[in-house]
């Protein structure tokens, strides 16, 4: 989600002239972060030479973590927290260096919350390819220049490897629990099925079992905005001046996404056919409100994040099928042990209900039976993130069971 930003947060709202005062100037060729920038609370772990499912080798990476609480002597009270596509590992804390903006779950994570990091301890990472401080396309490769679009593919499967990895190296055989929304559920998921011994509690929040033909359509036409932008140059654009990288493809990229993780119902509410100024939109040259906020968070999000990074993680995304070389779908989720909670949102037009209790059936020990927990929200996708009371009740009754 947009590095946590308030769309994917708090219900939609119109854009207003302190909001576009935020984007004076022209974007960086590239929103990643940087080594030599503010590291504010990343950790980082180093690992040697990584074998994609591909065939390709990384000779080295690294994955960028945060987290809060302690572990205790028994090392039996550890949450892995995954973030979505577009996030990262700031899941709370205050905005500061090297954290723009607060952390995207403060509600659920936290002292005497959902997820109490008096009682656990919390690790979220940035996962591979990603550009918050994992090695990703934006990194530098061994030769002194950037990954770029010599970064290798990735499956949901080789992020999730390289997430074994961190958990070795803090010594934490088993998760207490394992949670994670949109594209984290879909790694929580795999962690379910592909270690089912590593993990003790799974929750799985607005993830499919599969990457359907649907959603890979609305996936290719956002690559493929990205991949037009002329000033894309292959993905060679590292060197380019603020303002001469892809920003315009990146943009157009996450204003479609952005209509996946919403609901018809509240942008209507929200918007209806309200105009952004006094300036009509009917022939005068004026623009709908609707249009502003899409215009304003898509050249936001080129501020925080890297067109190379969006191809490498939608595609990874793409790959996500749990039943791929395991017998089928039902197979590979008959193969979870966990105590798992699956939890969709109504609204959901990216990954709607049906996925999550599709994902409930073929689960022998879920808590809820053979469907998933149904959430009414007007929010859509995004209701995973916004409707915080109600995800984090859930949550806290799985880490309770």
């Amino acid at each position: 989600m947009d590095w946590q930003t308030s769309e994917d947060t708090v219900p939609s709202a119109p854009v207003t002239e302190a909001d576009a005062r935020l984007l004076l100037g022209r974007p960086p060729a590239t929103g990643a972060w940087r080594d030599g920038d503010a590291v504010g609370d990343r950790r980082f772990a180093a690992f040697g030479s990584f074998r994609t499912e591909g065939g390709r080798e990384l000779p080295g990476y690294r994955l960028a973590y945060e987290t809060w609480g302690g572990l205790n002597a028994a090392r039996d009270n550890a949450v892995l927290v995954l973030h979505a596509l577009t996030g990262d590992s700031h899941v709370r804390g205050p905005a500061g260096p090297g954290h723009p903006t607060a952390g995207w779950w403060d509600d659920i994570v936290g002292p005497g919350a959902a997820i109490d990091t008096d009682r656990w301890f919390v690790v979220a990472p940035n996962m591979l390819g990603g550009c918050q401080g994992s090695t990703g396309p934006a990194s530098i490769a061994p030769d002194g220049y950037e990954w770029a679009s010599r970064f290798p593919y990735l499956t949901i499967r080789d992020q999730v490897a390289a997430q074994v990895r961190l958990a070795d190296a803090l010594g934490i055989d088993v998760w207490a629990g394992v949670l994670g929304g949109s594209m984290g559920g879909m790694h929580a998921l795999e962690w379910a099925i592909g270690m089912p011994e590593r993990v003790a509690r799974v929750g799985i929040l607005s993830a499919p079992p599969v990457n359907t033909a649907d959603q890979i359509a609305l996936n290719s036409v956002q690559l493929e905005a990205i991949q037009i932008d002329p000033r894309f140059q292959g993905g060679e654009y590292y060197d380019a001046g603020d303002g001469d990288g892809p920003h315009r493809g990146l943009a157009l990229a996450r204003r479609m996404a952005l209509l996946n993780y919403r609901s018809p119902t509240e942008l209507n509410q929200r918007f209806q056919r309200s105009w952004q100024s006094g300036v009509s939109p009917l022939g005068h040259g004026g623009r709908f409100a609707v249009e502003s906020y899409l215009d304003f968070h898509g050249n936001r999000f080129t501020r925080r994040f890297d067109a190379n990074t969006y191809l490498v993680l939608v595609n990874a995304m793409n790959s996500h099928d749990v039943g791929r070389d395991r017998g089928g779908i039902e197979d590979a989720l008959a193969r979870v042990t966990a105590t798992a909670l699956v939890l969709g949102i109504d609204s959901d037009r990216l990954f709607p209900i049906d996925g999550q209790h599709r994902i409930a059936r073929g689960i022998r020990s879920t808590l809820d039976g053979d469907r998933a927990v149904a959430l009414a929200s007007d929010f859509g996708h995004d209701g995973f993130l916004i409707e915080t009371h109600a995800v984090g009740s859930h949550v806290r009754r799985l880490l309770e069971s």
